[in-house]
């Protein structure tokens, strides 16, 4: 089949996460692989056996380059598809530009990896391997995917390696990681009739929320040369059950954004600090439930990574970067396989992702397949 008959073929097969539901797509991704004549394996954890991957494998010994796409996608929200002007799992193509859920994220860039894999069989010999990872549960923070992959040994170091994303076709070295938490304030209720006779939980939470704008703005003394900065986001408030009743109870949740190098025990220092710093009495305050997602950065220092980047300069007839990726990726759960550089890469632009009418055009799409294909000539091919 040729380029567009492969991603129309992945992009009908619907792959909505939650509920994560990847086992046709990966083995869509599998036949595909298994008839070039890669080595398969699907592996998939035991909590979730639905959240099928696929890993292909060409090739023996080094370098030992790494292709990474996931092939879940967003779901399609009630209000999301009255948007669409076409079927979301078509893949019709219209205007240059081939439309679907997932055209774009990640699919496109997992078609594109595809046909280098099949380039790859056609060689007689490998000066290395080459290893295509289909990865599930991205979309939901790869807990289940690629670092569940990474954690019981099911992927090998690489001295290269392309995490799949939309980058327009630049290449980016580094992404901000995330720590959530909750702050909750309490308070005493009682009858709005006489509120003072009360503590209002609101009222405490609203001079927290003061003194986290002003954190906010006091990070931005701290910058990345790619990412920029980090950020303090209030995301979500709850509190109250009544307007005449004073509120004895609040809760936020934040999203705090952090730069290559932070750490994430100094963020939480920083957050108890601004929360701990306020006088609230007689209202109390904590703060906690904090989960973390790791950054990525890469030096993009090694013979691999400058090849890569002339492969894309001399495609793009521009500057290919680096630049930073604002959303996270699988990226995080990939930094300790990474013996060399690690960059991701791929068609479009992450704004066009999780959107209705969701596209890819199609000669970013063939971009992104063309510089893949140059730098696996150059790094793998023995001819």
């Amino acid at each position: 089949m040729d380029a567009v008959e492969l991603l129309q073929r992945l992009v009908r097969i619907p792959s909505p996460n939650p509920p994560g539901d990847t086992v046709a797509v990966a083995d869509f991704v599998a036949e595909r692989m298994r008839a070039i004549g890669c080595e398969v394996r699907q592996p998939a954890p035991a909590r979730k056996p639905q959240a099928r991957n696929t890993i292909a494998t060409l090739g023996v010994g080094e370098p030992r380059v790494m292709l990474h796409a996931h092939i879940d996608t967003v779901p399609i929200a009630a209000t999301e598809a009255q948007k669409w002007s076409v079927d979301p799992y078509a893949g019709e193509v219209r205007e240059g530009a081939l439309y679907g859920k997932g055209s774009i994220d990640d699919k496109a860039v997992l078609a594109a990896m595809m046909r280098v894999m099949m380039a790859a069989a056609r060689q007689e010999e490998l000066a290395g391997s080459i290893v295509l990872v289909a990865a599930a549960e991205e979309e939901v923070g790869g807990q289940l995917g690629t670092k569940w992959l990474a954690d019981n040994g099911h992927l090998p170091v690489c001295d290269f390696i392309v995490v799949g994303e939309q980058t327009g076709n630049k290449v980016a070295t580094a992404h901000k990681g995330v720590l959530r938490a909750t702050v909750r304030t309490t308070g005493k209720s009682v009858h709005a009739t006489n509120p003072d006779r009360g503590v209002n939980a609101i009222l405490a939470m609203s001079k927290i929320i003061a003194a986290l704008d002003r954190y906010h703005h006091d990070l931005s003394r701290l910058i990345h040369p790619v990412v920029g900065v980090p950020t303090c986001n209030i995301g979500m408030i709850a509190g109250g059950s009544t307007a005449n009743a004073v509120p004895d109870a609040c809760a936020i949740q934040l999203d705090r954004r952090m730069i290559p190098g932070e750490k994430p025990e100094d963020v939480v220092g920083e957050l108890r600090a601004v929360v701990e710093s306020l006088h609230l009495a007689p209202a109390t305050a904590s703060i906690g439930d904090f989960v973390y997602s790791r950054w990525f950065d890469s030096p993009l220092n090694t013979d691999h990574a400058r090849r890569f980047m002339d492969c894309a300069r001399r495609r793009l007839n521009d500057d290919p970067g680096p630049v930073g990726y604002l959303p996270g990726s699988d990226a995080k759960h990939l930094m300790d396989l990474a013996r060399g550089d690690m960059i991701i890469f791929g068609p479009g632009s992450y704004e066009v992702a999780h959107a209705a009418d969701e596209h890819v055009r199609l000669e970013d799409y063939a971009l992104t397949t063309d510089i893949l294909l140059d730098f696996a000539r150059e790094t793998l091919f023995a001819d």
